[in-house]
């Protein structure tokens, strides 16, 4: 009988909700699968420092962590990693416990650490040998090592995904503050600019703007025209003429113009004060995207893209390339995770470079079809959504002719009604 093969999860890079839930889910799955399950608290630091850090999971370990929000095995910086001692103490932290594979939850960077670790594994394994820190026996059942990747990420800014673990916990943190807002808003005919979270990814800001009807947004992929100023101005007053109490804009904290600079929520807040006369306020709303318990959306993402995590792991081979573990249209899929890593990265440099259309068409096809939506449904005056003038009278007069026939049996009716029984 070969050894047990054991298998460890980890959460790196910023948290967000449904990480508990994806790593209940590693450790059940791997136990149910017959192998045994570890937990690396504290990110990559735990990696390198070993020990305690490095824990085995029992089923009823993790009992409870589906309701829970961030991540309950932590999360650090580490820059002993980012050198290749660290990395080297950390191979021999995972040899001595016997663990040969990891599947990892976190952003672009994290995920990309965790490859090239894989990388370097075989150069690693034998310098242990060489300088005898290890033996060979002790290594020759860890010869090479299986990474597996989720992305947890409340921006939602992995390419190849159409939702990462928390996007929508944050998304639905951010209707609830601008529908609270609304009210005040609403009460003081007030204008109100919500920041959201997204440096280089618009998505919650885009999201947020359909969600909740907002007359303006911003986003780093597709900026405002040279003219923004004005125009956003004259969409608040068409807006407001049509008796609209109160205004919200939504700006990403990457936002920036066509040529790059940065678009503050103040400066916005004072172009709404000075050139449209409204009172203004800035919202930062910060921290509590990012923290709370998870939505039931991606409670269930976490569960079913950990469960296959784990299946990717025991039918990977050393010549498998690293996957990561995506959902595409409503599928859990498996694709490479260094592509989808590469496309991300191709976003923000699409940006730098200006090349907005390659930007926004990099980003999954829904992003586009929302953004579409987003200006159809508050567009104020979109002459080429409407009937052309001829058609628009004759459907006039056919309603007024529906109209007058509905009202003369009306009539009729009324009379035949008041005629006395005989």
């Amino acid at each position: 009988m070969g050894k047990k093969k054991k298998i460890a999860v980890m959460t790196s890079g910023g948290d967000s909700p449904g990480m508990s839930g994806a790593v209940r889910a590693v450790v059940r799955q791997t136990i149910a699968s017959g192998c045994d399950a570890f937990a690396v608290y504290e990110g990559y630091e735990g990696l390198v420092q070993g020990g305690d850090m490095i824990r085995p999971m029992a089923w009823e370990d993790v009992r409870g962590w589906l309701s829970e929000g961030g991540t309950l095995i932590g999360t650090a910086r580490c820059m002993a990693f980012h050198e290749r001692p660290g990395r080297l103490t950390a191979a021999k932290n995972l040899i001595t416990k016997g663990i040969d594979a990891i599947v990892i939850c976190g952003g672009d960077g994290s995920l990309t650490g965790a490859d090239r670790f894989r990388g370097e594994w075989p150069s690693l394994v034998q310098e242990l040998v060489d300088t005898k820190q290890m033996t060979e026996e002790q290594v020759k059942p860890y010869l090479h090592l299986n990474i597996v990747g989720l992305v947890g990420s409340i921006d939602n800014d992995m390419s190849s995904t159409d939702a990462t673990i928390g996007c929508y916990s944050s998304l639905q943190r951010i209707c609830s503050a601008i529908d609270t807002i609304d009210a005040t808003a609403f009460s003081h005919q007030r204008a109100f600019v919500i920041e959201v979270m997204g440096r280089h990814c618009g998505w919650l800001a885009l999201m947020a703007g359909v969600a909740c009807g907002a007359d303006h947004i911003f986003i780093p992929e597709n900026p405002p025209s040279d003219d923004w100023e004005a125009e956003m101005c004259d969409v608040v007053r068409a807006h407001r003429k049509q008796g609209k109490r109160k205004t919200i804009v939504v700006i990403a904290e990457g936002a920036h113009d066509r040529e790059l600079n940065p678009i503050s929520p103040n400066k916005v807040k004072e172009l709404l004060s000075k050139k449209v006369g409204l009172d203004t306020r800035v919202t930062t709303l910060g921290h509590v995207q990012r923290g709370g318990t998870a939505c039931a959306y991606d409670r269930m993402l976490a569960t079913l893209q950990g469960v296959e995590a784990v299946r990717a792991v025991l039918d990977a081979t050393p010549e498998t390339p690293s996957p990561v573990i995506c959902i595409v249209e409503n599928k859990i899929v498996r694709k490479p995770l260094l592509d989808a890593v590469r496309l991300t990265h191709e976003v923000a440099e699409s940006i730098e470079k200006k090349d907005f259309q390659k930007a926004m068409q990099l980003r999954d096809a829904e992003f586009a079809e929302y953004y579409q939506a987003y200006h159809i449904t508050t567009g104020t005056d979109r002459q080429d959504m409407r009937l052309p003038v001829e058609k628009a009278s004759c459907t006039t007069e056919f309603y007024d002719n529906l109209l007058t026939i509905y009202r003369g049996r009306e009539l009729v009716s009324s009379m035949l009604v008041r005629q006395p029984v005989v």
